[in-house]
């Protein structure tokens, strides 16, 4: 099976204790100074949806949000656009990326915060229910490649996986709980 549109979450280490209003403030100025590798194109706002996208930095390839989704925030990074190269190639671009974006987040509130994020826990998520539906056989088609992505990406096998929901309207969603804590430098 081959993974498009692979998200990864990466969730706040505990309650945010940031005004959700001030990452419309920093994503306004990351997008005015483009400052990841991807093209940043504006921000949206929808801190007004419960348990929702909360601000969205919408990019050309990819989006980034600090999200509520499931009433739990996290950073959320969303590739929009095919990638090319492998499923590992697709997932290590992805979870990358999104821990790029917690360092630089991290950094950003240090004096405010602490904003922190969880190091132990993360969801792998393919925004694309034609592709991957949200069932155990894509689950089961598709979990020894993300177990070898993993092992070879962290260098051990101290994690597990757990399909989120059976429910065939939620996205495809795998949590990837870790023994040892990630290293977002060091991928």
């Amino acid at each position: 099976m081959e993974l498009q549109h692979v998200n990864v979450k990466i969730y706040v280490d505990g309650d945010l204790q940031i005004d959700p209003e001030r990452f419309i403030e920093v994503f306004h100025r990351w997008v005015a100074e483009q400052s990841t590798d991807e093209l940043l194109i504006d921000v949206a706002d929808y801190r007004h949806v419960p348990a929702g996208p909360g601000v969205v930095m919408v990019g050309h390839k990819a989006d980034y949000a600090m999200d509520n989704a499931g009433s739990r925030f996290g950073l959320l990074y969303n590739r929009k656009a095919p990638l090319e190269g492998s499923n590992e190639c697709r997932l290590h671009q992805a979870l990358k990326s999104a821990a790029d974006t917690c360092r630089l987040l991290e950094a950003e509130f240090d004096r405010e915060g602490p904003l922190k994020f969880n190091r132990h826990e993360f969801a792998i998520i393919i925004n694309d229910r034609a592709l991957a539906p949200n069932t155990d056989d894509t689950y089961n088609s598709c979990k020894t490649e993300i177990e070898s992505f993993l092992t070879t990406t962290l260098g051990h096998e101290q994690f597990s996986l757990e399909l989120q929901s059976d429910d065939p309207r939620c996205r495809f969603t795998v949590i990837v709980k870790l023994v040892r804590p990630l290293d977002f430098a060091g991928l």
